[in-house]
């Protein structure tokens, strides 16, 4: 928004009036920032097609604003530093007035300097680590209290698990999720000895080794569990690694946070029956809303295609942003900032998601079983749970609260009461 259109809107808001709706540049264009190719394609191609039976829904709707809306699909290829380039090519050479993308926090990262310097708007949909709070984005997938730890409770009070492979890629996501479970289990009175933790390579293929690792920490009788932030197609290697040495459900279960219908499609799920994800939504929700989503989709893409988390955090986060600019009259970032605050659109598993001040929403958190067909019975859900951006169980974070709205803040310092100010801590 420039200066003179900022103070127009002062001015008419200090008169008591309603501002008048900015003029719209059509058509409204929506960036798509997911790997097409690579090791994340298998996970990101499916939120491309995603964003574009949305976009194409809201157009035979009528479109927005009076606009038809055009999808902008770029290929960042699994490539970290070219996310950014694209977020830049996105930003400068089409004009794309939001951008919906990224599922690894590597890749969010990169892109994190180029939106906030350019005032961009970016929705992402996947679960990360928290440990962030940026004005220019919107996280709409699950922060660690909205899947880690819950699914680590699972294990505690429902399983019995005594000791923990922490096995993850070797990233941000994982790195920083496993220090805050790692925290949480020491809390928990699990002793530092029995928590194994393992990062492995983007495509790591060859898990003899460590699945090995893993089976030795039963040696002495006490119940393993595998918590695993492993992504991309390095899942395939790992689960068939499991089923070779034969190991079951019963035997070391495994929950994974990056796991869906989506990457269990290529495998052969037999072996893998009643291994455990978390996450906020799966295809096998009995909801009305989610069984016209699921034959939406399937009669666009085909019946062999699944449905999964990611894509519903996509879905409630273009329809909030549709909404917003609705609201708001205009694609301007920071109007349509401002009107996403209080966002409500139902799940697809039932109850309303909500867009919280610290741009997380408030979800249910799911864990499900998988099952011989590729889906996932739900034995767990809860009612929403306000995503956090800042943990309680990692000492310099537990002071800290992100509130966008009132406080102008994604760093507020509860104990200081002063807004740490860190542009691009990333």
């Amino acid at each position: 928004m420039n200066f003179m259109k900022s103070a127009l809107l002062g001015t008419v808001a200090a008169a008591g009036l309603t501002a008048p709706a900015f003029a719209q540049d059509c058509p409204i264009k929506v960036g798509v920032l997911h790997s097409l190719s690579g090791t994340m394609a298998i996970s990101e191609t499916t939120l491309k097609d995603t964003i574009l039976m949305l976009v194409d829904d809201l157009n035979a709707q009528g479109g927005l604003l009076g606009c038809q809306v055009e999808a902008v699909v770029v290929d960042p290829a699994s490539d970290w530093p070219l996310f950014a380039e694209k977020a830049e090519e996105l930003l400068d050479t089409h004009g794309v007035d939001v951008i919906f993308g990224n599922w690894t926090s590597v890749s969010r990262k990169s892109v994190l300097p180029v939106i906030e310097e350019k005032n961009g708007l970016l929705f992402y949909p996947v679960q990360y680590e928290g440990e962030e709070s940026s004005k220019n984005v919107f996280y709409t997938g699950a922060a660690p209290n909205q899947q880690a730890i819950p699914a680590t409770d699972y294990f505690l009070d429902e399983l019995g698990v005594e000791k923990f492979a922490l096995l993850g890629t070797d990233y941000v996501y994982p790195q920083t999720t496993n220090n805050i479970l790692k925290a949480y289990l020491i809390s928990k009175g699990i002793p530092e000895s029995d928590i194994f933790v393992n990062y492995t390579p983007f495509g790591h293929s060859d898990w003899s080794k460590i699945v090995s690792d893993v089976v030795a920490l039963g040696a002495d009788g006490k119940k393993v569990g595998v918590i695993s932030t492993i992504n991309g197609d390095a899942n395939v290697g790992f689960y068939k690694e499991l089923a070779a040495q034969g190991i079951s459900a019963d035997d070391i279960p495994v929950v994974a946070f990056s796991v869906g219908e989506e990457e269990l499609s290529g495998l052969d799920t037999s072996n893998l029956v009643g291994h455990l994800a978390a996450w906020n939504y799966f295809q096998s929700a009995d909801t009305p809303e989610n069984e016209a989503f699921v034959a939406k989709w399937k009669e666009r893409m085909g019946e062999n295609r699944v449905t999964n988390d990611p894509m519903e955090a996509h879905y409630i986060g273009f329809n909030m942003w549709k909404n917003a600019v609705e609201a708001a009259g205009t694609t301007d970032v920071d109007a349509v900032t401002e009107a996403m605050y209080g966002q409500e659109f139902p799940n697809l598993t039932g109850g309303t998601a909500v867009m919280l001040p610290n741009h997380h929403l408030a979800k249910p958190v799911l864990i499900g079983e998988i099952t011989a067909d590729g889906q996932f019975d739900i034995i767990s859900k809860t009612d929403e749970v306000d995503g956090d951006a800042w943990t309680d169980f990692l000492p310099e974070s537990k002071v800290l609260t992100s509130d966008w709205k009132d406080l102008k803040c994604g760093m507020y310092n509860t104990e200081t009461k002063t807004c740490v100010q860190l542009k691009s801590n990333y």
